[in-house]
């Protein structure tokens, strides 16, 4: 059974950061790329980083770009997301997800404000 488990997210100011973690089950992590998204009150859920299996590719929404640092360690079945200098419009519920595989974990609560 697939199962995604992030965590890492809280109550941040503005300029801060955070590193969301995400450990992966339930499927061959390391032949897999992985995703993530994330979701704001209101607003359809958004691509925000992707990884290819090996780690050796990286890409990001332009919004992002920068600022966010998406990493791998497929010894441990592990996503990271770091997050610097977090804009109260980064605020969202973040969620790993492996791409071609329909699985979402719980996600992972994100709020930047002063």
């Amino acid at each position: 059974q697939v199962q995604l488990v992030e965590s890492g997210g809280g109550l941040v100011q503005p300029g801060g950061s955070l590193r969301l973690s995400c450990v992966a089950s339930g499927f061959t992590f390391s032949g897999y790329a992985m995703t993530w998204y994330r979701q704001a009150p209101g607003k359809e859920r958004e691509l925000v980083a992707h990884i290819t299996s090996t780690g050796g590719r990286t890409d990001y929404v332009s919004s992002v770009k920068g600022r966010f640092t998406i990493s791998r360690d497929n010894a441990k079945n592990t996503v990271y997301l770091q997050m610097n200098t977090l804009k109260p419009e980064d605020t969202a519920v973040y969620y790993c997800k492996a791409v071609l595989l329909d699985y979402w974990g719980q996600g992972t609560q994100v709020t930047v404000s002063s």
